[in-house]
C-alpha cells in the first residue's frame, strides 16, 4: 500500500511579519503552522531576520488554493512528506541539554546522569511549543537561573506552551507556579510534564486569560512575541506584584526588527528596565514594578 502523503505550504517572511503571515495561513485553512529560524531544530530557509513558516493542510487542493492567495513576496511553495515517520523525526535531534546553569532538560526517551548539584527535568513537548532549545526560551531560563528572589516565590508563566519555564522555575527553587495558555493542548501538556517531574502539587495550569487573573506575582514570565506582548501590556503589567519582576521574551533585537524593542518598552513604560539580554537575533527584557 502506498504511503500517505502530507502536503504543506512553506513561506519565507521577515521575522516581524511572522504573526501576520501565520494568521493569514490559518485563515486559508491551515491545520497547523510551524515557525523555523536559525535557532530551531529544523532551520529556516532564509537568512538573518527571516522566518520560514510551514503550514499543514488536509488536502493538496487546499494547499494549491492557499498558495494562489498568498503574496508572491513570501515565496510560497508546495512541499510534502511521505509516510508517518516524519512525525517523530525531530526526536532524533532532541538530546539532553543544559538550559541554564545547574539545570539539564532531557526528553523521556533519553537518559542523563546528573552531575553533582545538577537538576534534571524531563520534558515531552507533545502538542505544545517548547522544547527549551529555542533562544527565546533559554533566555528566560538563564534569567531565572540568576535570580536571588526565586527561592520560595510563586511564578506566573503566561503562554506556557509545554510548561518548560514554569518547571525550570520550580526546579530552581520557586515554591509554586501558575501556568496559563490560550491553547488547551498546551495546558494539558504542561500538566503532563509537571507529573513527569513530581511537580503536580506545585504547578497549576489552565486557560484562564491573563486579564481574568486576580492575584499578583513576584515573578511573571511571558515568552510570546512582540505584537501580542504589546497588546497584553495593561493586563500583564497588572499581574506583577509591587517591586516584582516581569521577564518578556520572543522579541527581536533592534538591528533585526527596529520597531519591536521600542514598542514593547513603550507599552510597559510603567516598569523600570533592569536588563536587556540577547541571544542570536532575540532579546529578553527584565523589568521591575515600582515598590509600594
Amino acid at each position: 500500500m502506498e504511503d500517505k502523503r502530507y502536503p504543506y505550504v512553506a513561506v519565507d517572511v521577515n521575522a516581524d511579519e511572522a504573526d501576520e503571515a501565520g494568521a493569514r495561513l490559518f485563515e486559508l485553512g491551515a491545520q497547523g503552522v510551524e515557525e523555523r529560524d536559525a535557532s530551531t531544530l529544523a532551520r529556516g530557509a532564509g537568512g538573518p531576520g527571516s522566518v520560514t513558516l510551514i503550514a499543514s493542510f488536509e488536502t493538496l487542493d487546499d494547499v494549491e488554493g492557499a498558495v494562489a492567495e498568498l503574496p508572491p513576496a513570501w515565496s510560497p511553495r508546495i512541499q510534502e512528506v511521505v509516510g508517518d515517520g516524519w512525525r517523530d523525526e525531530w526526536k532524533k535531534h532532541f538530546e539532553p541539554f543544559r538550559i541554564c546553569e545547574g539545570v539539564v532538560v532531557r526528553p523521556p526517551w533519553r537518559e542523563h546522569t546528573a552531575a553533582p548539584g545538577e537538576r534534571v527535568i524531563v520534558l515531552e513537548p507533545g502538542r505544545a511549543f517548547g522544547t527549551g532549545l529555542h533562544e527565546t526560551t533559554s533566555l528566560v531560563a538563564e534569567v531565572l537561573g540568576g535570580l536571588t528572589t526565586l527561592a520560595g516565590a510563586t511564578v506566573l508563566d503566561v503562554g506556557c506552551g509545554s510548561g518548560i519555564l514554569a518547571i525550570v522555575a520550580l526546579a530552581l527553587g520557586a515554591q509554586r507556579a501558575r501556568a496559563i495558555d490560550v491553547d488547551p493542548d498546551a495546558t494539558a501538556v504542561t500538566r503532563e510534564n509537571a507529573a513527569r517531574n513530581a511537580m503536580s502539587a506545585r504547578l497549576d495550569a489552565d486557560e484562564t486569560a491573563v486579564q481574568d487573573l486576580d492575584a499578583t506575582y513576584p515573578i511573571v514570565l511571558a515568552n510570546i512575541e512582540a505584537n501580542p506582548l504589546v497588546g497584553m501590556a495593561p493586563a500583564l503589567a497588572a499581574r506583577v506584584a509591587p517591586g516584582g519582576l516581569l521577564v518578556l521574551s520572543g522579541i527581536l533585537a533592534e538591528d533585526i526588527a527596529p520597531a519591536q524593542v521600542p514598542s514593547v518598552r513603550t507599552a510597559y513604560a510603567g516598569l523600570s528596565l533592569l536588563e536587556t539580554r540577547r541571544k542570536g537575533e532575540w532579546v529578553a527584557l527584565v523589568m521591575q514594578a515600582a515598590p509600594t
